[in-house]
């Protein structure tokens, strides 16, 4: 069953005069179950994609829809909900907030999706147990090593039950052994059912999808399974 469709998208950016196709026309499915990797080079399109497929952009031209709605013509605050409802975000740089317990961090989404103490509780607990971290839970991010800080930001995605996982670049920061243990996650959460979408340069880190879908100057290069 098709989770995203993409239909014909461009995006422009204007710059001293200029402008800059980000995307050149690309059309794109992905089901659900799917483990995808999205690669290429700095300025291929690649992250343009990833904002547009995780409802922090929209495209100039063509159709998004995501679980069949469209998505094209939503409001921010439309787009900002169906980014706290169906979209869990891995990054690069971890996004932890410093003040806050590995637990505390994990509840963000689920307290801007306005639900009580009781409620977060378990799911946070269950999304923390999954990655293997519930005996750090009370930690602070400065006091977690770079792959259990990653850890907790997987389970922050994972614990409002989304759709998709979107992970950008998640092993960029880390040393190579700590970036196979969080591969291995993300495929443990793909055989579980989870949708995967890895946005990468590294062919390495694209080969451990199970389809790669390259991108250069703002088009789709190659789709493979």
């Amino acid at each position: 069953m098709t989770l995203i469709h993409i239909e014909h998208i461009s995006k422009y950016y204007y710059l001293g005069g200029e402008t800059i196709k980000a995307l050149d026309d690309i059309s794109l499915d992905i089901e659900h179950g799917e483990f995808v990797a999205i690669m290429g080079q700095s300025g291929s399109g690649k992250s343009t994609l990833m904002n547009i497929i995780g409802c922090l952009d929209v495209s100039d031209k063509g159709d998004y829809s995501l679980d069949c709605k469209p998505i094209n013509l939503l409001k921010d605050s439309q787009l900002a909900e169906i980014r706290n409802q169906k979209i869990g975000f891995v990054f690069q740089s971890f996004n932890l907030l410093p003040r806050l317990t590995a637990f505390e961090n994990g509840e963000l989404p689920l307290i801007y999706r306005g639900m009580t103490k009781k409620e977060r509780e378990p799911l946070v607990l269950q999304a923390l147990e999954s990655v293997d971290l519930i005996d750090r839970m009370k930690h602070l991010p400065s006091e977690l090593s770079g792959g259990q800080q990653q850890r907790i930001a997987i389970a922050r995605a994972l614990a409002g039950d989304p759709s998709i996982i979107l992970s950008d670049e998640p092993t960029g920061a880390l040393d190579s052994k700590t970036g196979v243990e969080i591969l291995e996650i993300l495929k443990k959460l793909n055989a579980q059912g989870r949708t995967i979408i890895l946005i990468t340069h590294d062919i390495l880190i694209a080969k451990q999808a199970k389809r790669i879908i390259r991108f250069r100057d703002g088009r789709m290069q190659e789709d493979v399974s």
